[in-house]
């Protein structure tokens, strides 16, 4: 092949090399296959090497060039680099919205722009005559690093443009999340170690100093702002470099002040579908004229915010460290942490899992620990801060915890098991929560005592509290204890109290430290069963007559899997508490103790019948108790304790009376 005819078989190679470049980096089409590609480019290089004379700067070829550097280059930005100010809710885009309103009346009638925030490296390209000449890092915003031969080794920025003036073009480096999972793919086959995020990734890489080792990884430009073309509107910025050869966000729009709401909350749902990762979203006045007689506040443009989604991970301290103890007999350790929010919700416990995982993490109370929770995955504490480790921080230990919470039960950890189990195993902890459950206290089933409730699980027929409310006379009448009729007056029985009042079903739960006043005093407090099972640790600590161990208790129920699915059961099979109306009556704001026996009734109706009026049944003198009735044979100790406490004294006639 002559020279000449080398030189415009090169060109030929070029312009197809380049076009399928741009489709397939920047529109996301493939005009042939990527090995196709890879031997056009084989030919140009070998045509070069024979010809060095026809090497440009801009062939396809000159993307990977030069030896290492020692290290990078700074150079100043032509204008800062600026950074945006964030809001985090609707309610705070509106404040940012009428700021800038009062500042120039203009903005009321003004368009916006909005595009998705990129989760990665900021860079600048700066083109003279067409050919890229230099890309910076954001830097300091005033000055950044000289990555130019980094930033040619990435496919969709162009090394040439078609255009003659100086033109500059900002956006950002990420690399996809198909790309990055393909990386991690391939160390975890070779023995290393993995990459922590896209982010942290894209960013590392752009700072490597040699360039073949940037080629090697695949990273993308995303253009955002034509700084060459200030004048121009934000939507035209973007169709300009579109035009250029650049790749911009396919969520970019042009909207109305009323239609941002509907686009943050459509792209939360949706942003797990675009290409690489996001924490927020960019709102700008489309009018660049606009934003400029604005001007800057701080490093800020005071016509652009940027909105986060809620964070996935954050930190937060760990309070304690306390046991849920499941259906299976499992006993599951749970960090209680400060309330924290995070991925859209107050987060105040977590799973640990097992006592390996403690130590494996060496997760003390009193850590500061970082928590994860991407949508509605349970919580999960990633790792401690030792840094941050406290001087009283405690070790748990996990035998000594167990003890002290259920002092009443034996545990064991079967070898080559993780997790302690009640001995005895599901079954013996099935019949005593399900006694408890059916107790006259709780759910009061008749039917359900010791014995029938052993020859339903002994039986099979039970596996946890809500299989009893499947159960059929047909099943029944076969165990040894039954017969027709007594098999039906069960199943009646158990049929009758689907819908219990809410404080006999949280009694009947079995959660640890919640005994019937309690489980009154929640029900009032919370109303519905939902309320209290999203209640934070503090509110519930706030609930008169509970301290931080029902607290956490209550908390660490809520938090284990099988009683989630358990009551996710209960309402398969319609079984739910009833909601507690709010009640007036002659006793709201009023409290009673008893102590002694009463004759017109017993205690537990005298109790019923002082919630129906408003009132509240306690079991002990304490201060703010309105009254304390004195039955027969009762002692003086209340007695005392109650004028002492200004607590006014009554019989069981004046007890009547307020009856």
């Amino acid at each position: 092949m002559t020279k000449a005819e080398a030189r415009q078989r090169v060109g030929k190679l070029r312009e197809i090399i380049n076009d399928y470049r741009y489709r397939y980096h920047v529109l996301n089409e493939s005009t042939m296959s990527e090995a196709a590609a890879d031997s056009l480019k084989h030919e140009l290089s070998q045509l070069e090497e024979q010809y060095p004379e026809l090497i440009t700067p801009d062939s396809p070829t000159q993307r990977v060039a030069g030896e290492p550097l020692d290290a990078f280059e700074k150079a100043q930005h032509s204008t800062r680099m600026l950074s945006l100010n964030d809001v985090f809710s609707m309610e705070e885009v509106e404040a940012w919205l009428e700021r800038i309103t009062k500042l120039d009346s203009r903005v009321a009638e003004a368009e916006l722009f909005i595009d998705i925030k990129f989760d990665g490296l900021a860079c600048a390209l700066r083109y003279e005559n067409g050919q890229l000449v230099q890309a910076l890092t954001r830097g300091d915003g005033t000055t950044g690093e000289v990555v130019t031969l980094n930033a040619r080794t990435i496919e969709s920025i162009p090394i040439s443009i078609p255009a003659s003036e100086t033109v500059e073009v900002r956006g950002e480096i990420v690399m996809h999340t198909d790309d990055f999972e393909n990386l991690n793919k391939q160390r975890r086959e070779a023995g290393e170690p993995e990459f922590k995020n896209p982010r942290n990734l894209a960013a590392g890489t752009m700072r490597q100093l040699d360039p073949k080792l940037v080629a090697a990884r695949p990273l993308t430009f995303y253009g955002y702002e034509l700084i060459s073309d200030d004048t121009l509107a934000n939507d035209e910025q973007y169709k300009r470099m579109r035009q250029l050869g650049f790749r911009t966000s396919p969520a970019a729009q042009k909207l109305a002040k009323n239609d941002i709401e509907a686009f943050l909350e459509m792209w939360e749902k949706k942003r797990a579908e675009l290409p690489f990762n996001t924490d927020g979203a960019v709102i700008k006045l489309n009018d660049r004229s606009l934003m400029n007689d604005l001007g800057v506040v701080g490093k800020a443009p005071r016509g652009a915010a940027a909105f986060k989604y809620p964070a996935e991970e954050a930190t937060t301290v760990v309070k304690d460290i306390v046991i849920s103890l499941g259906r299976t007999g499992a006993a599951t350790p749970v960090a209680v942490f400060d309330p924290v929010h995070v991925a859209g919700t107050t987060v105040q416990h977590a799973s640990l899992h097992n006592a390996d995982e403690i130590d494996r993490k060496d997760i003390r109370i009193g850590d500061t620990v970082v928590i994860h929770k991407a949508g509605d995955i349970i919580p999960q504490v990633v790792r401690v801060l030792p840094e941050l480790r406290p001087d009283d921080s405690k070790r748990f230990y996990y035998e000594t915890a167990l003890k002290r919470q259920y002092p009443d039960l034996e545990f064991e950890r079967p070898e080559g098991e993780a997790v302690y189990r009640v001995k005895g195993g599901s079954s013996q902890m099935l019949k005593r929560g399900l006694q408890h459950y059916a107790s006259k206290g709780a759910l009061d089933i008749d039917g359900m005592g010791q014995k029938n409730v052993e020859a339903l699980v002994d039986a099979g027929l039970v596996g946890d509290f809500a299989d009893i409310y499947t159960l059929t006379t047909d099943q029944i009448e076969g165990l040894e204890r039954f017969a027709e009729v007594s098999a039906r007056k069960l199943v009646d029985a158990i049929a009758a109290k689907k819908n219990p009042p809410l404080n006999r079903f949280i009694y009947g739960l079995g959660i640890r430290h919640v005994g019937e006043q309690t489980a009154i005093d929640l029900a009032n407090t919370y109303k519905k069963l939902d309320n209290l099972g999203t209640a934070s640790y503090q509110d519930l600590k706030d609930v008169d007559g509970i301290g931080e161990i029902v607290a956490e208790s209550i908390l660490a129920w809520f938090t284990e899997d099988d009683n989630q699915t358990l009551l996710s059961k209960f309402r398969q099979l319609g079984v739910w508490p009833q909601d507690v109306k709010s009640i007036g009556g002659p006793l709201v704001g009023k409290s009673f103790v008893i102590t002694g026996s009463l004759e017109s009734m017993s205690r537990d109706e005298a109790a019923e019948k002082i919630r129906a009026l408003g009132g509240t049944f306690q079991t002990s003198v304490a201060k703010g108790t309105t009254y304390l009735v004195m039955g027969t044979k009762a002692g003086q100790s209340k007695a005392d304790k109650a004028r002492k406490l200004g607590t006014e004294v009554i019989d069981e006639r004046e007890f009547q009376g307020l009856l």
